[in-house]
């Protein structure tokens, strides 16, 4: 029982902090919808830099990464790198030109930047909106059940009590300082995620008995755990790598994310952030990897009669003393609200800007909307798929497939009508869905791939079809 009251007040330590700096951060808001939505574009590179590593890993590296690690192995490691790769790809030629056309155009909102007063762009501005209201929407309730998840496993909670607090905390901090609260929150959050996943990970691998007898160990109870290629892959390894690389150039079509790049404080300091996003990404990303893997070894059980998506909180519990198991376990909440407060607002901006943008210059609407989307959000945290990591990799590709391919025309000011555009994002997420729920061919390429260049190929044609047009016309 006494280990429980440590856990709970170490846990709630850190939850303290986290609420601490977004009321904090409401000192330096101005009342404008400007300044809730895109912090007035004045975010220093490093509070970008770990804000959108932890809002773009969330839940999915606490438990679905960990839980992926556990049952397919060391071949886990190539969701990682390719991630990696397409994810720094996308950054390093895209987010800098995001900055300053975002800027140019007078953009606060991802749709508004994919309308840009092309004709007929209310069409674009309610049909994005809509799409980020809905998937970004399910993608925050899987955030919830994440947190929820860990809860559960050290305090037995029921999954509804741990989502509902996570929504109470993520209103609080939005209200107080809007977009500017809830980057500054991330950066602690992220700090947190690393410091605990550094900890858990020594433990943990000392715990083996090192590098060496943990790969020693994983043979003994699987080959296939460490062998570096994946199996069952029917076109081979290289379009399964490629699928992941480009799920982590997905980010182009994540609003999210995307507003990390349009709230930073210059241009030129778009890559400056990234090469930090990217050290800080890595750390994490490779020590859950190791974590899940140290868990098959430590923890054999969960394969049979439990959930590998829960491996880290076992395993934290197994390994750490309580005020550590708090501090893990604020971690995973940590990673879980940072990517839900982010999305929340985004669909809130969605909903008031893009939407319903007659209350678009009201900051008390505004605000409401974020109460709205909150509890749309909760709805489909109470009810939906407790599987974290299905839920988040298809609300990505659906959000990738949908929004990426055009939001690459508009930052490289290539010409597109509304027609196009809206059937670029009707093709990329009907093919995207249809790849994963119809054909069942995500285990073999991961839908984003298919699903933007189809959205590509829509643009493509048209601009074939309107060039043999206007070549008939001269002759």
């Amino acid at each position: 029982m006494s280990d429980r009251i440590f856990i709970a007040a170490a846990f709630i330590v850190f939850l303290a902090l986290i609420i601490g700096v977004g009321i904090y951060s409401s000192t330096h808001k101005k009342n404008t919808t400007a300044d809730y939505i895109l912090a007035s574009r004045g975010v220093s590179p490093w509070l970008t830099a770990l804000s959108a590593m932890s809002t773009g890993q969330s839940g999915l590296l606490f438990l679905g990464q960990v839980g992926f690690a556990y049952t397919a192995g060391i071949s886990a490691i190539w969701l990682v790198i390719g991630w990696a790769i397409g994810d720094y790809l996308a950054w390093f030629l895209f987010f800098k030109r995001l900055r300053k056309r975002s800027e140019e155009t007078a953009s606060d909102t991802v749709s508004d930047f994919l309308a840009q007063n092309t004709s007929g762009a209310r069409w674009i501005s309610i049909v994005s909106g809509i799409i980020i209201v809905a998937f970004l929407g399910a993608y925050a309730a899987s955030q919830l059940v994440a947190g929820s998840k860990a809860l559960n496993v050290v305090f037995g909670w029921d999954y509804r009590l741990g989502i509902i607090l996570g929504a109470v905390i993520v209103v609080i901090y939005c209200f107080s300082g809007g977009v500017r609260a809830e980057i500054w929150t991330d950066a602690v959050q992220g700090i947190i995620m690393i410091g605990s996943l550094l900890l858990l990970l020594s433990v943990a691998i000392t715990d083996c008995g090192g590098f060496g007898q943990l790969w020693t160990r994983l043979g003994a109870i699987d080959a296939k755990l460490i062998n570096l290629s994946p199996s069952n892959l029917p076109l081979g390894f290289l379009p399964f790598f490629i699928g992941w690389i480009v799920a982590g150039f997905g980010v182009v079509g994540q609003p999210h994310i995307l507003v990390r790049a349009m709230a930073i404080d210059s241009p030129d300091n778009v890559n400056r952030a990234l090469n930090i996003k990217t050290i800080a990404s890595l750390t994490t990303s490779f020590s859950s990897i190791t974590i899940g893997l140290a868990a098959r070894v430590l923890l054999p059980d969960l394969i049979s009669g439990g959930d590998p998506e829960l491996a880290l909180p076992y395993l934290a519990e197994e390994l750490l003393p309580a005020g550590f198991v708090g501090l893990m376990l604020a971690g995973v909440f940590a990673a879980t609200m940072s990517t839900a407060d982010s999305q929340i607002l985004c669909c809130s901006a969605a909903l008031t800007q893009d939407i319903a943008p007659q209350f678009a210059n009201s900051y008390r609407i505004v605000k409401l909307g974020t109460l709205t989307v909150t509890a749309i959000v909760l709805s489909i945290a109470l009810v939906g798929d407790d599987n974290v990591f299905l839920l988040i990799t298809f609300s990505w590709s659906a959000l990738a497939s949908g929004l990426g391919p055009l939001l690459l025309l508009r930052v490289g000011q290539l010409p597109v009508s509304t027609p196009v555009a809206l059937l670029m994002m009707a093709v990329g997420i009907i093919t995207a869905i249809s790849w994963n729920l119809v054909f069942k061919l995500s285990s073999v390429v991961y839908e984003v791939l298919p699903g933007m260049i189809a959205g590509s190929l829509v643009y493509v044609t048209a601009r074939l079809l309107a060039s043999k047009s206007r070549s008939n016309q001269h002759r």
